[in-house]
């Protein structure tokens, strides 16, 4: 590994300044944004990978062939200054300023309105290490006692990932340990620093494997040090100023290109299990499903179909329907169909080397290539041999989308959940056609998820154009979140996995991904007991995803119905999750159009309060609603900390209001685990026994007004929950201001949008113990509280 030191300044064009360095090496700044800048290495004025699949602002999708990554397009281009002195160079934009020093090391700054402060530079012993013949890559940063780091996608263990060291290498770690285990299933190399003064994001533009130490090494010729270090690739880094977490978190999002806008039914209770496909009678089982649903009055709205569909002798063969398990697969589709739930196909990558397909995709030059022979490369996967699909060749997207088609969606499968989808491919110079331009899959191995779930979109949407595509992805790179909902994979059933997979959840939302969720229940090991089920089933309907899903040791099934002595807590519960589903749709929305994340941790919306920095097993789910997950055996009360939002917090189930900077005590029976609603909030909800998205006949404002003297005001989306008709203003948007007085609560409601749900009628609901009178637009509510939507001006 060669040092960098030398460096002269050569030249700028436009909004790009290029210096020379050693090794033919150029170092490149890209002023993007007043708070983004870019910095980048090139070899010979090249990139060992010439374009980028996750950097697409503003919500753009990006093409096949990636995108360059000498374009500027999408960014503002701000203007900035550049000033030359014997030893550096300065430039600067409005908000933020990097200065390159001699020898080689980066100092940034922002400017707080009236000085520039230093809040990030890069360690001044060597920040840039290139491997010349290696290609290996490491970029070193100075480490402070008083930084937290946070992000880093889909890792193990606390929120605070400092003083660990994490590495970024797409991994099938089935049962692992949410404590402990690294790496596992996602390539997200992106994280957060936040000190008391100032917050900013660092995000690698890397397909490659790679290593973030953040305090865990220790070299004694160094100071304090943290690093980043990747096996090939670029090194090519976006430094993103907050100066808030959740403002880098946000325009991180943005940059990435933003959250898919899904369906509505997307967000009910989505039923799976490994059991029912790998069943004999698999169709039987998963009739018995939909009846036992409304048998127990369970609100589903989607079944996920696991792998054994595809079966021969208990191995997976992906587009192959095992017609002895399911002789009927249309007439599976309308069952669950006629049921109002729709079906997701599990489908995989690789086509194990018995595959009733291989030899014709093998033929077709579809697979990834050995690394020194013209055959597929193969590689261990589901107790067998295969090959992977290589999805940087136009012929293999084709094929690709053609049998989602014609092997899922004609046969009336919804959605497409790609599964298995890590590319474990040990032959790092293993070939990918690279459109055309041969690269080794360790450049790429973690794009191959993300060109999959692209493939398995655009099918989707050709089949049917006006619907929103609903896709499930396990592995996947930045980018991920334009494409899927996703999950923390295939956990491990004990108490250890319910409170950090709460942490993990939170640290991919932190990362940009905001619509994930867990296996409710546990996926492998043991079943839950009773207990420890009901805990589980509370903490994932608070959740954009909620699944429950297993393949338990001993053959038994995580179902809502598994205990009977519990099955009225499980019932109401997943009740509860439907009562507050148009708050979830909201915050999809919002998360869509706003980059709004949807899972928060506390401090997110209140980092002047140190306390909500305390690892704890609370959350806030939107802005408004807080959390307190029962993670311990056999506690019925728990000790909860309300963040100071000096406005107060409400119980959800009492409406009794507490100050907030406080810790209380609260009553957490079985039956429920503890919930507040943010004094200054309206949530919008539906009535109490909905059994699918589609019973939305119905809608409920409450109203949680600060006790004093206040205003605030918020706006609520609403649309058919399935197809595009919103773009052309096909939408409801309420427009909301709430004024409260010493004597009235006064409401002005407006309307935007062309949309008429179902309902016709909007009820206002105000906390138990409230006693002021409420007006709407001026006029006093009648008893019943309703508004008719007819009479809502616009």
């Amino acid at each position: 590994m060669k040092t960098l030191k030398n460096w002269t300044y050569q030249q700028h064009i436009n909004n790009r300044i290029d210096i020379e360095c050693e090794y033919h090496l150029k170092l490149h700044i890209f002023v993007l944004e007043e708070d983004i800048f870019r910095v980048a290495f090139s070899q010979n004025e090249q990139f060992r990978i010439p374009e980028t699949w996750a950097i697409t602002p503003n919500q753009a999708d990006i093409k096949w062939t990636g995108r360059d990554k000498w374009s500027l397009d999408g960014f503002t281009l701000p203007s900035y200054k550049l000033q030359e002195y014997d030893e550096k160079i300065e430039i600067l934009s409005k908000k933020l300023k990097v200065i390159i020093h001699k020898p080689l090391w980066l100092e940034w700054q922002y400017y707080n309105g009236k000085e520039w402060i230093t809040f990030a530079q890069d360690r001044k012993s060597g920040a840039y290490l290139f491997g010349i013949s290696q290609n290996k890559i490491s970029h070193f940063m100075q480490r402070n006692s008083d930084e937290n780091y946070y992000g880093l996608g889909e890792k193990s263990g606390n929120l605070n990932r400092y003083g660990r060291r994490f590495e970024m290498r797409n991994l099938d770690a089935m049962g692992y340990n949410a404590e402990k285990t690294d790496p596992l299933y996602k390539h997200i190399p992106f994280y957060i620093t936040h000190t008391e003064k100032v917050s900013y994001g660092l995000y690698y533009d890397n397909l490659a494997n790679c290593w973030f130490d953040l305090g865990n090494e220790l070299d004694n010729y160094h100071a304090a040090y943290r690093s980043y270090r990747a096996e090939d690739g670029d090194l090519d880094y976006y430094l993103i100023l907050g100066p808030k977490i959740l403002e880098v978190t946000k325009k991180y999002c943005n940059l990435t290109g933003g959250t898919i806008f899904g369906p509505k039914w997307s967000l009910g209770y989505s039923g799976s299990t490994m059991h029912y496909t790998d069943a004999d009678d698999a169709q039987e089982q998963l009739k018995k499903f939909v009846d036992l649903c409304d048998v127990h009055s369970i609100p589903c709205d989607s079944f996920q179909l696991s792998s054994g569909y595809t079966s021969i002798n208990n191995k997976r063969y992906v587009f192959n329907w095992n017609r002895d398990k399911i002789p009927d697969p249309q007439g599976m589709s309308d069952y669950f169909h006629q049921a109002n739930m729709k079906l997701a196909a599990n489908i995989k990558p690789c086509l194990l080397q018995d595959h009733p397909k291989y030899a014709e995709v093998a033929n077709s030059g579809l697979f990834i290539k050995d690394s020194i022979s013209d055959f597929p490369e193969r590689s261990m996967f589901w107790d067998d041999e295969g090959s992977h699909l290589d999805f940087t060749n136009p012929k293999t997207i084709d094929w690709w989308k053609k049998n989602v088609t014609t092997q899922l969606l004609e046969y009336g499968i919804d959605s497409t959940w790609n599964d298995n989808n890590e590319f474990k491919i040990w032959d790092d110079q293993a070939r990918c056609n690279y459109f055309g331009n041969e690269k080794p899959i360790k450049l790429l191995r973690s794009l191959m998820p993300l060109l999959m779930m692209k493939a398995s979109y655009e099918a989707q949407l050709s089949y049917k154009p006006n619907n929103r595509p609903y896709l499930i992805s396990r592995s996947g790179s930045p980018g991920m979140n334009r494409y899927v909902q996703t999950w923390s994979g295939d956990n491990r059933t004990n108490r250890n996995t319910l409170k950090y997979n709460i942490k993990m959840g939170l640290g991919m939302s932190l990362s940009a991904l905001y619509n994930i969720g867990h296996d409710v229940g546990g996926f492998s090991g043991d079943k839950p007991d009773p207990e420890l089920f009901v805990r589980w089933v509370q903490n994932g309907v608070m959740h954009p995803r909620f699944t429950i899903h297993s393949w338990n040791d001993d053959h038994s099934v995580n179902e809502p119905w598994m205990y009977p002595e519990v099955i009225d807590i499980i019932r109401s519960t997943i009740q509860l999750r439907y009562h507050f589903m148009p708050y979830l749709y909201n915050l999809l929305w919002m998360a869509h159009k706003y980059d709004e994340p949807i899972l928060r941790p506390t401090f997110l919306d209140h980092e002047h309060d140190i306390h909500t920095f305390v690892e704890t097993d609370d959350y806030l789910l939107g802005k408004d609603l807080l959390v307190a997950s029962v993670v311990e055996p056999n506690q019925r009360e728990r000790r909860v900390y309300l963040p100071n939002n000096y406005i107060g917090w409400y119980d959800f189930y009492t409406h009794e209001w507490y100050k907030g900077g406080q810790e209380i005590t609260v009553s957490a029976p079985l039956e429920r685990i503890p919930l507040f609603i943010k004094a200054g909030s309206i949530i919008p909800m539906n009535p109490k026994n909905v059994r699918n998205t589609k019973e939305d006949i119905c809608r409920e404002l409450l109203v949680m007004p600060p006790i004093g003297i206040g205003e605030y005001d918020l706006e609520i989306f609403d649309d058919d929950g399935e197809s595009y008709n919103y773009l052309n203003e096909e939408y409801l948007m309420l427009r909301i201001k709430v004024i409260c007085l010493s004597d009235r609560i006064n409401i002005v409601l407006s309307r935007s949008g062309t949309f008429m749900p179902k309902y016709e009628k909007i009820f206002f609901r105000l906390p138990n113990n409230e006693s002021r009178e409420l007006f709407i637009n001026g006029r006093s509510l009648p008893l019943d509280r309703a508004v008719l939507l007819s009479d809502i001006d616009e």
